[in-house]
């Protein structure tokens, strides 16, 4: 019985210091809240060190669909000066929107599971999923 104390207490001795650097490196970064001002877009760029800027965008948007088509144009703005920016992250109403080639996706976290929410046309616009017939 001794014997598995013993084993148990240098298990527990090791772990400790393993559990303590995962329960800090959790709390290093605080959960990013995306702005749930209605009606306004906005798009979202690194500020430093971790942190992040929300700048508005476009306000008066109708819905999500209308915000992801504002920063689709920004991106395709920013590709048409010549720069490497072909993805672009956003936020409407407590959601995050990420724009990529493929089309907008959501998510309610910065870095969870994207959802596709508007795909790009053959001809360059962005419609819902489904919603353009197939060739």
């Amino acid at each position: 019985m001794r014997v598995l104390r013993r084993r148990l207490a240098v298990v527990a001795s090791a772990l400790a210091p393993a559990a303590a650097l995962v329960a800090a490196l959790g709390g290093c970064q605080p959960r990013v809240e995306a702005p749930t001002t209605p009606g306004v877009c906005y798009a979202l760029e690194a500020a430093g060190k971790g942190a992040v800027k929300f700048n508005v965008l476009a306000q008066n948007q109708p819905d999500i669909e209308h915000c992801g088509a504002q920063l689709d144009m920004m991106r395709l703005r920013f590709m048409g000066l010549g720069m490497v920016k072909d993805r672009v992250t956003g936020a409407y109403q407590g959601q995050f929107l990420f724009v990529r080639p493929a089309g907008v996706y959501t998510s309610q976290t910065l870095n969870g599971f994207q959802y596709l929410l508007l795909v790009h046309t053959g001809d360059g616009r962005l419609a819902k999923p489904g919603a353009m017939p197939g060739a």
